[in-house]
């Protein structure tokens, strides 16, 4: 198929009563080649071929569309979210670039698997896992590489029976490599998750994103793509170049959209994001998402500021500042109401507390100051 000119592109996003930008950018720019190496998604043994996952896809927003005009839709997701501002907080870590290598898939399972972990440990915790780890090590087990890519579900069982180091202990070159480049110590630097799930269709998606956080998507890149500057994205080209993963961190009901982090660098589309249109190009396909991060950790120097209870037995809560509201452990009676009279006496008097959140994510240890 003959390259089209950004004039061409232009004028096919303005016949076709799109709104979206398009522009002469570095990656419009590059060779088909060296646009197709940024890609990186491969249908999976048991997953349809792009084209049918498009289908579902567009065939899943009919059907949400007609179910929202009927009444019939249950609104239990809020009608907009987007995690790098929620509540004033930044739950989602920096974009990063994936560049000439096909690891698409494991820059959107690490972006989603980040995500939750700032949502469990707080906004303000730093954390940045190795790419590379996933991708040049358990990805390349399984013959995967460069050139050929991968599949979303791998890398999600990965996550959870090996787990992914952190990027100091294996850091990311765009290149093919037989896992020789990580930390002599790793195994005892990886995060795991407990599981993971996959969820299907707008609203289950919408939920996910709006009570779990951040989750992992793939769809069908096509050559309009690569040109993409602002807005919300929706396909005019006919020109298919392969199958791409990013990390969905919000949507919008009022522009129908999802708002999705790539790993092309901050500078392609909206600072290194895009938006892209419900049932476009299909998004909604291949979405997967973590279920929890495996283990206990600390949290230093918080401020108990409200507290909640029940008539159920041992059913308490604490919100803790910056972090949100943390179940109370409840494994015996003894542990459950001194860990109650220790909060509200913090809360009482204003003092600073370090806790141990376990890995069921309850409050397990709490030491005040």
């Amino acid at each position: 198929m003959a390259k089209q000119n950004i004039k061409e592109i232009q004028e096919a996003i303005a016949n076709a009563g799109h709104s979206w930008q398009a522009s002469e950018n570095q990656f419009f720019r590059m060779s088909d080649q060296e646009k197709d190496n940024f890609l990186g998604y491969t249908p999976g043994p048991n997953d349809e071929p792009l084209e049918v996952q498009e289908r579902i896809s567009a065939e899943n927003y009919n059907a949400f569309k007609a179910s929202l005009l009927a009444g019939n839709q249950e609104f239990t997701a809020p009608a907009q979210f987007d995690w790098r501002n929620n509540g004033g907080l930044n739950y989602v870590t920096p974009v990063k670039n994936q560049s000439s290598c096909g690891s698409c898939v494991a820059f959107g399972t690490i972006a989603s698997v980040e995500s939750r972990i700032k949502i469990q440990r707080g906004a303000a915790f730093n954390v940045d896992l190795s790419e590379a780890h996933l991708f040049h090590c358990i990805a390349r087990s399984q013959g995967r590489n460069c050139s050929n890519g991968w599949w979303p579900e791998n890398a999600m069982i990965g996550f959870r029976d090996i787990g992914v180091a952190d990027e100091a202990c294996y850091p990311y070159t765009p290149a093919d490599q037989n896992c020789t480049n990580r930390c002599a110590d790793w195994a005892n630097r990886v995060t795991k998750i407990s599981g993971y799930a996959k969820v299907n269709g707008i609203s289950a998606i919408k939920e996910w994103i709006a009570s779990k956080g951040p989750i992992e998507a793939c769809f069908s890149v096509y050559a309009d793509f690569y040109s993409y500057t602002s807005g919300v994205y929706k396909k005019t080209s006919n020109d298919l170049r392969g199958g791409h993963c990013v990390c969905i961190v919000g949507y919008s009901d009022a522009l129908e959209c999802w708002i999705c982090k790539n790993s092309w660098g901050t500078g392609f589309g909206e600072s290194g994001f895009f938006r892209i249109g419900y049932g476009q190009c299909g998004i909604e396909a291949q979405v997967y998402g973590a279920n929890s991060v495996v283990g206990s950790y600390d949290i230093n120097a918080k401020k108990v500021t409200g507290l909640w209870a029940n008539n159920e037995n041992r059913n308490a809560w604490a919100y803790i500042s910056d972090i949100g509201w943390k179940k109370i452990s409840n494994n015996n009676d003894i542990g459950f109401t001194n860990l109650v009279t220790d909060l509200a006496t913090a809360k009482t008097v204003g003092s600073t507390v370090n806790l141990t959140i376990d890995e069921t994510e309850m409050i397990s240890v709490l030491y005040v100051f």
